[in-house]
């Protein structure tokens, strides 16, 4: 079983910064794709940003303000958020995506999301 697990949310004011860190641990051998998506109340789950091979993608409404990053050898996924807005307040969940060992010693496919972490951008 593939688990991550976040931290770094929590309150902050218009124009501060936050750092959402997120680990993955498990029977990983290889991880593809990590991420982070949100949620809003009353909104939609929505992608944020995602980084692949040193690749990145960013929603247009955080480009420019966010930044992600990875420990690939520790399986950790950073989100960096400078000059928060109100807008940005939601839920941050990570994703990861890979293959693991399962637990008949074979490969599987892997798709994990954390219980997420709250931010708030509010003065």
């Amino acid at each position: 079983q593939v688990q991550t697990v976040e931290s770094g949310g929590g309150l902050v004011q218009p124009g501060g910064s936050l750092r959402l860190s997120c680990v993955a641990s498990g029977n990983i051998l290889r991880m593809n794709i990590m991420g982070w998506y949100r949620q809003a109340p009353g909104e939609q789950r929505e992608l944020v940003a995602t980084i692949r091979s040193g690749s990145t993608n960013y929603a247009d409404s955080v480009k420019g303000r966010f930044t992600v990053s990875t420990d690939a050898a520790k399986n950790i996924v950073y989100l960096q958020m400078n000059s928060l807005k109100p807008e940005d307040t939601a839920v941050y969940y990570c994703n990861a995506e890979g293959i693991k060992r399962g637990s008949d010693n074979g490969i599987q496919r892997f798709q994990a999301w954390g219980q997420g972490t709250p931010v708030t951008v509010s003065s």
